[in-house]
């Protein structure tokens, strides 16, 4: 990248730390220090809980990804072993590096690695990327209750609902679909922004047409399953601190927080995953004040643990192969657009 292209990434993430600044005020501007203080582990035999079940939904992820990606000659463990790697560091740039940087270094620093291409890379990316929203959505629309106003509620369900049967074709019918999606877009003029929509279609249902059926659905139990795996250490999370919540809250909060992602924001969804699991707590019986503290901390859990193991196996492996390049002029190097 140009010192010109640094100064304009620069400048673009500027309003996401004013979008964050603004949650987290909003979040926190009612909050006194004393409530922070008075955080205390009232169950600490729930300690287990939060880091089963982390270790449980990382270790899937990797295990999803692993089989979105082609093996290409190597053995199933080394396979594993290559694509849990760099998932992890994926995820750990994504938490403190601006843009989404982590995901575009997985398309083109480790293709490579990988060995396979940037656009097979971006296929399986978009394809995890659909099948985790699927999930949180419908997650979100079990759980929301009283939260969402009606007007709001109508749009999760047509969301829900059209994106479940966009899923279930996507699924089952990946092969049959490529030709009739490229003589549909062929009736538009082409401009590159259709063009590009076009060739991300088209990449998810590469993605899936090379899993077949089976493998499909497996992906999306999965996805499940590693979400299941998310509510329970916003659960074992709740109780270790001993708040007093009914047994949704956990489950609205992780589908709500999570999908917090989405606001342009700072690097982890800093501010607005906060505020999200303080609404979601506060409408399922916690205080403003707990809830608000909790959802500090329950944050601060998921960054530390993501981007601390991402980043111990990213030195690790940059050790072993005597790997000096700097980080800085690695993310230099990137392109500016996806493939």
């Amino acid at each position: 990248m140009s010192a010109a292209a640094n100064s304009r990434n620069l400048l673009k993430t500027i309003p996401g730390l004013l979008i964050s600044a603004f949650f987290l005020w909003y979040t926190f501007h009612n909050i006194h220090l004393d409530e922070f203080r008075a955080l205390r582990a009232a169950h600490p035999l729930w300690i287990l809980g939060v880091l089963g079940f982390t270790l449980a939904s990382y270790t899937l992820r990797c295990v999803r990804w692993s089989q979105m990606m082609p093996r290409n000659g190597r053995s199933l463990r080394d396979h594993f072993a290559v694509c849990a790697r760099v998932l992890m560091t994926s995820l750990a740039a994504n938490n403190i590096l601006p843009l989404r940087i982590g995901d575009i270094m997985r398309i083109f620093t480790y293709a490579d690695d990988l060995r396979t291409s940037p656009s097979i890379i971006l296929s399986t990316v978009i394809l995890e990327k659909l099948l985790d929203i699927f999930v949180l959505v419908l997650m979100f629309v079990a759980t929301v209750g009283n939260i969402a106003t009606p007007h709001l509620r109508l749009i999760a369900n047509i969301s829900l609902a059209v994106s479940a049967i966009g899923l279930l074709i996507l699924l089952v019918a990946a092969r049959s679909l490529q030709s009739p999606v490229q003589r549909l877009f062929a009736r538009f003029p082409g401009g590159p922004l259709l063009k590009r929509i076009e060739h991300w279609i088209t990449l998810a249902l590469d993605a899936t047409g090379r899993l077949g059926v089976t493998g499909s659905l497996l992906l999306l139990l999965q996805s499940v399953i590693i979400w299941t795996c998310e509510g329970m250490i916003f659960l074992s999370a709740l109780r270790l601190l001993g708040l007093s919540v009914d047994d949704i809250a956990a489950w609205l909060s992780v589908s709500f927080a999570n999908l917090s992602y989405l606001i342009p924001s700072s690097p982890g969804a800093i501010g607005p995953f906060e505020l999200a699991v303080k609404t979601s707590l506060v409408n399922h019986g916690a205080s403003i004040s707990q809830a608000a503290v909790f959802g500090l901390a329950i944050h601060v859990w998921m960054l530390l643990a993501v981007t601390g193991a991402g980043g111990i196996i990213f030195l690790t492996h940059r050790i072993r192969i005597h790997n000096h390049k700097p980080l800085l002029e690695e993310i230099e190097d990137l392109p500016v657009e996806m493939p």
